[in-house]
């Protein structure tokens, strides 16, 4: 019961926090299901146990895709949204009273809190899942660089990092197949969380997770109604989709890292650049 008093809506007894991500889970289901169809895929890879599990981020329905295809028995927060309240908006609202979210604030001067929550959540056994690129991005089969929040979280707490590939989520249509891929776990137990180490397993996971959404393509765009619903909650910021559309992920042959983590040979002319971001998340709507 100790951790379960760090866990987000503390406020609450454990069994309305359980009784309220169940319902969350119920509902989003019940919605996802008649809108799109779901299939997990490496549910082998599925750790029992708490966990850090890192996706790729092409819209707002991913967290809530993530949700309704990840069996019960895993119990799962995610880390978000970034805001700075939770008190204005139906939205936020809605997210603080199911429980699931670990909110933080854009000026992340409540940095420590949402990490004490972090551990608080590990500690209950549960698993966190977060979008480890901070930020939607238009295409299929793309990456953008990873933040450092999902690695130095997960070292700190020993737990491993499960990547998790997105297909079929940066446009929705009616009926359209949405896969949801569970890649092997990468272990952390052991490793101390210096910077070294974060900045090694944050480009392990990037490849890893890379590697699974390569042969990913962009998919036809859908009718009135699917477009509408691939960007209900989306904010593109200025330029929209199409200027969004413009940004795209290095290549593996241009990231500093090989997939084993280890740096790889700096040339003269390498301008490649590490994302040093702690924490890393992207809002989180379920």
């Amino acid at each position: 019961m100790t951790a379960t008093l760090g866990l987000p809506r503390a406020d609450l007894p454990e069994w309305q926090q359980r009784f309220r991500a169940w319902l969350a889970w119920l509902v989003v289901s019940i919605i996802a299901r008649s809108v799109v169809r779901l299939r997990l895929e490496g549910r082998e890879h599925l750790v029992d146990g708490p966990a850090m599990y890192c996706f790729n981020h092409m819209g707002w329905a991913d967290p809530g895709v993530i949700l309704a295809t990840f069996p019960r028995r895993i119990r799962l927060f995610f880390y978000g949204p970034k805001e700075e309240t939770m008190s204005r908006g139906a939205r936020n609202h809605l997210i603080w009273w199911t429980g699931v979210a670990v909110p933080f604030k854009p000026g992340k001067d409540d940095l420590l809190t949402s990490v004490k929550k972090a551990q608080a959540i590990f500690a209950a056994g549960a698993s966190l899942a977060i979008a480890g690129e901070g930020a939607i991005h238009v295409h299929e089969g793309d990456l953008l660089p990873l933040h450092e929040g999902a690695a130095y979280l997960a070292l700190r707490a020993g737990v491993p990092i499960v990547p998790v590939a997105l297909t079929g989520t940066s446009l929705l249509g009616f009926r359209r197949l949405v896969r949801v891929r569970v890649g092997a776990p990468i272990p952390t137990a052991g490793v101390r969380p210096t910077h070294e180490a974060i900045e090694a397993f944050t480009w392990r996971t990037w490849h890893a997770l890379r590697t699974m959404v390569a042969d990913d393509r962009d998919l036809p765009v859908p009718g009135p109604f699917g477009r509408w619903l691939s960007d209900l909650f989306n904010d593109w910021g200025p330029g929209g989709r199409s200027g969004a559309s413009e940004v795209r992920g290095p290549s593996p042959d241009e990231v500093p890292a090989l997939p084993d983590g280890t740096p790889r040979a700096a040339t003269a002319d390498d301008s490649t650049e590490v994302v040093a971001t702690i924490p890393a998340a992207t809002p989180a709507t379920v």
